[in-house]
């Protein structure tokens, strides 16, 4: 092989976590994760994690194929990006020393680039600046986006509260930070895969995948978080469940919003790709075996 490690990425129900699983086995590979709601515990379902199915068997492997990062959290831990990086570090490090070759999968715009490009060296904050952050955010999060640059496109409550502690400790928008020089990238030169079906190819697989989730054990992973008092924006799918289950909306509502929220992911996930990802192959259907062996023949 001409490459040393792998990236599979691309939008939600892309098809990407089995094309890597197979991948893997052809090429000797250990699979490391790169999705940023995969990486915590209890929401394997939720998440779509390739471990929905074989939660009992624990987290280390499928099928013979080692598996790294998946459900190692617990819902009530935070995490930067500076720690996926540092768990990302050691993930590959164990896999080399299998003498196996890193595949890592995954959907996280924010994960990715750190892998392939490093990270600003963003000072530490202090606790006091971390709860003011985290407190305003809760009071009003629209109101806490008005004071965040325009380049600043996250959605999700955390990173909100993280490049607001930013600006709070350092008088700098998170984004000048990370327009700083960058250390610390894992595989500037690995073999970088899209895989990107057309929107209407999306579309129908998400309004399929999510009732099938729905059926499966996704509602008895918002029955724990609701019991176990954890933060139910965790993951797309676990809001809308909780709600339903705390008799807001009624099961219907609650499939049709978790549909809606995961094609707008999937729409951020793809005008990310497209600006910030330069991929060595971009594969723009379901990936089949075909596929498999394109890759193969390029790496």
């Amino acid at each position: 092989m001409k490459y040393k490690s792998v990236i599979i990425a691309g939008p939600t129900a892309s098809g990407k976590s089995d094309f890597a699983h197979n991948l893997a086995k052809r090429i000797n590979g250990a699979i490391i994760n790169c999705d940023s709601v995969q990486i915590y515990r209890d929401i394997e379902t939720i998440s779509a994690s390739p471990f929905a199915e074989n939660v009992k068997n624990g987290f280390d492997e499928i099928d013979g194929i080692p598996y790294k990062l998946f459900s190692i959290l617990p819902l009530a831990e935070h995490i930067s990006v500076a720690d996926y990086l540092n768990l990302a570090k050691s993930a590959m490090e164990d896999v080399i020393k299998m003498g196996k070759i890193p595949v890592f999968v995954g959907g996280s715009g924010y994960y990715i680039n750190v892998l392939i490009n490093g990270i600003a060296s963003v000072p530490e904050i202090s606790d006091e600046i971390r709860n003011k952050a985290r407190d305003m955010v809760a009071s009003d999060i629209n109101a806490v986006r008005n004071l965040l640059p325009k380049d600043f496109v996250q959605t999700d409550p955390q990173r909100i509260a993280r490049a607001l502690e930013v600006f709070l400790q350092t008088g700098k928008h998170i984004t000048e930070w990370q327009n700083m020089p960058r250390t610390g990238a894992l595989v500037p030169d690995a073999f970088k895969i899209l895989i990107n079906p057309d929107k209407e190819t999306l579309l129908k697989r998400i309004a399929k995948r999510v009732p099938e989730m729905v059926s499966g054990a996704a509602l008895e992973e918002a029955k724990y978080i609701l019991k176990n008092n954890l933060n139910e924006d965790r993951a797309i799918g676990a809001t809308q469940l909780c709600k339903m289950l705390r008799g807001e909306i009624t099961e219907e509502e609650a499939i049709e919003n978790w549909i809606v929220k995961t094609n707008q992911y999937a729409k951020r996930q793809r005008t990310w790709f497209r600006g910030q990802y330069a991929a060595d192959l971009e594969i723009k259907n379901v990936p089949n075996d075909n596929d498999i062996e394109t890759v193969i023949k390029s790496i």
